[in-house]
């Protein structure tokens, strides 16, 4: 009976463990579905480390401050396509949670809506891409990583026999993998909410990576796919022997000046969601867009090669080219991981869903970051949901504070 009685303690008790950890998976799983609730969504998007495992990245220990100079007024309105729009207007539609102007390196803007704050981590989206881009630079340049041309799979066996085998690195930084993949956040079956779903129950990402099939020729066609990204996260730990997040740490966050802790949304197997799952602080993005505007330099100190970021935002292939183009799916050109429109200025992009931005241009010498948190996103109608919209919003904002 005594035997008897422990073995039913010990049943019990598994099942006390299992009933938490299956309710803990089943509640992330509720939150990652109502995740854009118009309810729900400005809390959400500022509140990850509540909702799920995280890694996180401690201040810098020589934080910097931007200097402060004349603050701008905004312009009252913009142009899209002929339509005059109201800049307030489209602020609030868009449901704007912070916006940061610096005007040669030095703030002239920055405000706050909708509760967050300047100490608020806000999730990024796939602006983390292009922070990854920059770690990926620095690997190269220290020869953690040989060459661009290496494949993903010298670094990564787990990816032989998967789509990914014979992919080279720079085709994956280039979104040019030929992967199948729907990116689409509004189709509750696209592969992108496929992986968002099993990331909430605890399933791994390299894994996910594994099941994914080739459909064309690499470096052919420009092809979004948020798993490229995690597939060079996968490349950077394996050739550094070091987390995403101590690499960040060391290479990047100190260095940079970092003024507020950050951290990363992992997965069950503490690998780090480089595709998109980086939150920080508005004033600590907007860094990023000032090291790429001065090509590499922050603060006297050059922490990415300054070669890279040329490579980075120069398309250098047909593919890759902006504008209307038939070897890919969107308007705008594409680099290591950044975003370039149609421009006579040089403009560059980090862009993340929901209305993530890092607005670079380099002949006016102006940053902007604004972060949103837009039910809307997905109603390409709604015009405040749209990139090119806020694109010649910022075009408008750089105009002005290059002229004050």
């Amino acid at each position: 009976m005594k035997m008897l009685s422990k073995i039913l303690l010990a049943l019990l008790a598994l099942l006390l463990i299992l009933a938490i950890v299956f309710s803990t998976k089943l509640k992330r799983l509720y939150e990652v579905i109502h995740l854009f609730d118009e309810d729900r969504i400005v809390e959400n998007f500022r509140s990850f480390d509540e909702l799920m495992p995280v890694s996180r990245i401690k201040p810098s220990p020589t934080p910097f401050k931007y200097p402060k100079g004349e603050q701008l007024t905004l312009p009252a309105n913009f142009v899209y396509e002929e339509q005059n729009m109201n800049s307030d207007d489209f602020m609030k539609d868009s449901n704007t949670t912070g916006l940061m102007v610096i005007q040669n390196d030095t703030v002239v803007f920055e405000q706050y809506y909708l509760g967050n704050t300047a100490t608020t981590k806000n999730i990024s989206w796939s602006m983390a891409k292009s922070f990854l881009s920059a770690l990926i630079g620095i690997a190269v340049d220290e020869g953690h990583i040989k060459s661009l041309e290496q494949t993903v799979d010298e670094y990564c066996p787990i990816l032989k026999g998967s789509g990914y085998e014979g992919i080279t690195i720079k085709n994956t930084l280039q979104m040019s993998t030929g992967i199948g993949f729907n990116e689409d956040y509004g189709d509750f079956s696209s592969d992108i909410n496929r992986w968002g779903r099993g990331f909430a129950l605890g399933k791994s990402t390299d894994e996910f990576a594994t099941t994914l099939k080739n459909v064309r020729p690499q470096g052919t066609y420009n092809h979004y796919v948020s798993i490229n990204t995690h597939v060079l996260g996968m490349v950077l730990t394996k050739a550094t022997g070091k987390t995403v997040t101590q690499y960040m740490q060391e290479k990047f966050w100190n260095p940079m000046g970092m003024q507020d802790d950050a951290y990363y949304i992992i997965d069950e197997q503490k690998m780090e969601g480089v595709l998109g799952l980086l939150n920080a602080t508005l004033r600590d993005y907007a860094k990023m867009g000032s090291l790429y505007l001065n090509n590499g330099k922050f603060n006297g100190q050059q922490i990415v090669p300054e070669s890279w970021v040329q490579a980075s935002v120069t398309p250098d292939a047909p593919h890759l080219m902006p504008g209307d183009n038939e070897v890919s799916t969107n308007i705008y050109g594409y680099g290591y991981q950044w975003w370039i429109p149609a421009s006579e200025q040089g403009e560059y992009m980090a862009q993340g869903v929901y209305n993530q931005n890092i607005y670079i241009n380099p002949t006016t010498k102006t940053v902007i970051v604004k972060l949103s948190a837009n039910p809307k996103y997905n109603d390409f109608d709604y015009l405040p949901s749209r990139s090119v919209v806020a694109l010649e919003f910022f075009r408008r904002i750089a105009a002005k504070a290059s002229a004050n």
